[in-house]
């Protein structure tokens, strides 16, 4: 279990059951693949809807980014109304600009590598600001795979091989074995 969240850690090298409706196959105790978000544990074979599941992120990434900017559209029309100076105008939508950008740039990397979670924690106020780039980072990932698919792939990949390598049997009885003197 997550300290901080309470949900069930199923990283990609985690042991033991997976929950039942994340539609991994048994695996005997090997590694169990770690879920991602709108897609479970589909992302392995490609199967229980993921491609439904992929258009869906798509669209709703790219839906929820026009809403997002329209809305930001809205609270420019605020300003200008409020006549608080083209100084205070350009200040804002160079903030959006800026921290959209950082948001977009950051998510984008965050499919490939895993991020440090005390950097995470300080650019949470950044990546808030920038939420139109996170959300638009989601659409363009979700248009060539899951978002995080690599990474979740080539963990997991790396967390059955060193199962296999654990659990790979001798032959022979090592205590027959012949002593050389």
């Amino acid at each position: 279990m997550s300290d901080e969240t309470g949900t069930p850690d199923t990283s990609a090298g985690s042991l033991g059951r997976a929950p039942e409706d994340d539609g991994a196959p048994p695996q005997g105790g090997g590694p169990r693949p770690e879920p991602l978000r709108f897609f479970g544990t589909s992302w392995v074979d490609h199967d229980n809807g993921y491609a439904a599941r992929r258009a869906g992120v798509a669209v709703g990434s790219l839906a929820a980014a026009t809403a997002s900017c329209l809305v930001l559209r809205l609270a420019y029309e605020g300003i200008r109304i409020a006549e608080s100076g083209s100084f205070v105008t350009v200040l804002v939508v160079a903030m959006f600009a800026i921290c959209s950008a950082l948001a977009f740039r950051n998510t984008w990397e965050g499919f490939g590598r895993r991020h440090d979670p005390q950097r995470q924690a300080s650019l949470r106020g950044l990546l808030a600001i920038g939420f139109v780039g996170t959300l638009l980072a989601y659409f363009f990932r979700s248009l060539t795979e899951a978002p995080g698919e690599k990474l979740h792939r080539e963990e997991y990949a790396q967390a059955r091989e060193a199962h296999a390598r654990r659990t790979t049997r001798r032959t022979g009885n090592p205590s027959k074995k012949k002593r050389r003197r």
